[in-house]
C-alpha cells in the first residue's frame, strides 16, 4: 500500500496543531472536563460495550476513558497527549499519527466504530482524513463524528478571551453541510443526524434536565452536532443471498395461495414462512392445504403461541434460514411482485434497511381511508425526527434486512422492551439503536381482494402514539 501523502501548507498546519498541544499542560478544566462527559453520555448509547472502538484525535484518552468498551484504540499528532493516554489507559493501544496520515498496518483494524470528537475543525485536510478512513474500517464500520454548531462561535470566543475555555489552534469552524458534503466525497454516508447539549456542565442539575428535556425541541441551538455514516459504494458480501418472506396470516384465508404464487423468485432461493395467529377462518387449513400442494416450494408452516403481528414476526424470523429477512403481509395490498426491489437495496449496499412507502405513488381510492392516510403522513414526520434520518411510512408491513442486522436488533430488545403488538415500530427503534440506514422504498399500495382489516382505527391509533411517546424516551430524551 502506497504510503499518503500531503500538500505543504497541509504539513505545516499539522506541525502547528502539532506544536499548540505538545506546549500545554497535562489535564483538561473543569468545564471541559463535564463536556466530556456529556459526550460520552451520548457516546455510550451509540457504541456497544464488545465494539472495537478507534479514535482520531484522541487528545489524553479523556473521552475513551468515560466509554463502555474497553477495546480502544487511539491516534493523535501530539506526543505528549500519547503518552498521557497510555498512562490513563494500559489496557489500550495508542500511536502519533496525524489522521491524514494514517498508518493502517499499525492499528490493528478494522474497528468497528470510528470516532472523531471535536477534531474534523483541526484537520489540515479533512476529505484526506475520511478517506484514510477506509483502510481501518470493515463493511458494517460505523463513523461517528461530533463538532460544534457555528451558532456558538461568538459565544465560545468570548468563553476563550475571558479565559473560562483553553485557547484552540486555527479552527475551520465546519457547518453542518460542509461536514456532510466531505463525507460524501470521502465515499461515506450520512446515517443520522442528531444536535446534542445545550448546556455542557452540570449546574446543580440544570444541565442535565436541560439536555434531556430541551435539547431534542431546540436542535437549532444545541452546542454540538452528531453525525453517523457508514461506507458508500462498496458492496456488501453475499452478492446472491438466500431469502426468507415472513407472512404473518390472521383471517386471510383467501389470500394464502394467491401469496405464493405471487412472490417471484429472488437470490439463490426462496423460503416462505407463513405464521398463523388466532384466525376465525380456515386461514391455518388453507396454509397446510396450499404447501402440501406444492411441494417444490420451500413453504414452512407456523402457528405463533402469542397475539399480535410483532409476535408472529418474531417467530417468523427465529425459524427462517434466509440470509435476508423480509415481511409480507397477508392481504397482499404490497404487491409481492415489487418485493425484488427492496432485496436490491440490501444487495447493491444502498441501505442497510429497506422501509416500505405508501405514500409516494397514486393509491387505489379505497386502499387506505383519508383519516388513516393524515395518521400515517404524521407518524412519518415524527419519526424522521425520533430516528434522525427520513423515514416517510412507518407502518407499512414491508420492511426488508439482513439477517445478521436483525440478530443485533434483536439482542438490544430488552432497551425497549416487549412494547410494540405491531412490530414495525421495533424494527425501526431497533435500527435506529444499531445506526442502521433505512432507505424508503415506495410501492404501488393496493385495495384487498379478500377479509377486512385487522386494524382498529381508534383504539390502534391511541396505542402507537403512546409507543411514539416512550420510544421518544428511548432516543431523543436520553
Amino acid at each position: 500500500m502506497p504510503a499518503p501523502t500531503i500538500s505543504s501548507h497541509s504539513e505545516k498546519h499539522l506541525e502547528e496543531v502539532r506544536a499548540y498541544f505538545d506546549g500545554t499542560r497535562d489535564g483538561l478544566r473543569s468545564g471541559a472536563r463535564s463536556y466530556r462527559r456529556c459526550l460520552a453520555h451520548y457516546y455510550n448509547l451509540l457504541v456497544p460495550a464488545d465494539a472495537r472502538v478507534l479514535e482520531i484525535g484522541c487528545g489524553g484518552g479523556d473521552l475513551l476513558a468515560l466509554l463502555k468498551a474497553r477495546d480502544v484504540c487511539g491516534v493523535d499528532l501530539s506526543e505528549r497527549n500519547v503518552a498521557l493516554a497510555r498512562r490513563r489507559l494500559p489496557h489500550g493501544r495508542f500511536f502519533v499519527q496525524a489522521g491524514e496520515l494514517l498508518d493502517p498496518d499499525s492499528l490493528g483494524g478494522p474497528f468497528d466504530f470510528i470516532v472523531i470528537s471535536d477534531t474534523l475543525n483541526l484537520a489540515a485536510d479533512v476529505q484526506a482524513l475520511l478517506e484514510r478512513l477506509h483502510q481501518v474500517s470493515h463493511p458494517r464500520t460505523r463513523l461517528v463524528v461530533n463538532f460544534q454548531n457555528s451558532l456558538w462561535r461568538p459565544l465560545l470566543s468570548l468563553a476563550e478571551t475571558i479565559g473560562l475555555k483553553s485557547r484552540q489552534p486555527e479552527n475551520s469552524w465546519l457547518a453542518s453541510s460542509d461536514v456532510l458534503n466531505l463525507l460524501r466525497l470521502a465515499g461515506w454516508g450520512q446515517v443520522t443526524r442528531e444536535s446534542r447539549i445545550l448546556l455542557p456542565f452540570s449546574a446543580l442539575g440544570l444541565g442535565t434536565l436541560a439536555n434531556r428535556w430541551l435539547a431534542p425541541l431546540l436542535q437549532w441551538f444545541c452546542l454540538t452536532v452528531f453525525i453517523t455514516a457508514r461506507r458508500e459504494g462498496i458492496r456488501a458480501h453475499g452478492q446472491n443471498p438466500r431469502v426468507s418472506v415472513v407472512i404473518p396470516a390472521r383471517n386471510e384465508e383467501g389470500n394464502i395461495a394467491a401469496a405464493v404464487q405471487r412472490v417471484p423468485a429472488m437470490g439463490a432461493g426462496v423460503e416462505l414462512i407463513f405464521v398463523e395467529g388466532n384466525s376465525r377462518d380456515n386461514t391455518w387449513a388453507e396454509i397446510q392445504r396450499v404447501a402440501a400442494a406444492q411441494p417444490e416450494k420451500n413453504i414452512v408452516c407456523l402457528r405463533q403461541t402469542g397475539r399480535g403481528k410483532g409476535d408472529a414476526v418474531r417467530a417468523g424470523f427465529a425459524a427462517a434460514t434466509g440470509e435476508v429477512l423480509m415481511i409480507l403481509d397477508a392481504d397482499l395490498t404490497m404487491p409481492p411482485e415489487e418485493l425484488p426491489k427492496f432485496l436490491d437495496v440490501i444487495v447493491r449496499d444502498r441501505a442497510d434497511f429497506a422501509n416500505g412507502v405508501r405514500l409516494v405513488y397514486p393509491m387505489e381510492r379505497r386502499a387506505m381511508q383519508f383519516l388513516n392516510l393524515c395518521a400515517n403522513k404524521a407518524f412519518g414526520l415524527i419519526f424522521s425526527w425520533l430516528l434522525g434520518q427520513p423515514v416517510k411510512d412507518t407502518l407499512c408491513g414491508t420492511k426488508v434486512l439482513r439477517r445478521a442486522d436483525y440478530e443485533r436488533i434483536a439482542a438490544s430488545r430488552p432497551y425497549f422492551g416487549e412494547f410494540d403488538p405491531f412490530g414495525d415500530f421495533d424494527l425501526l427503534f431497533g435500527a435506529a439503536k444499531q445506526s442502521l440506514r433505512i432507505a424508503d422504498v415506495p410501492i404501488r399500495y393496493r385495495e384487498r381482494t379478500y377479509g377486512t382489516t385487522n386494524i382498529q382505527r381508534w383504539r390502534h391509533g391511541w396505542l402507537l402514539l403512546r409507543m411514539v411517546i416512550f420510544a421518544a424516551r428511548k432516543l431523543k430524551f436520553v
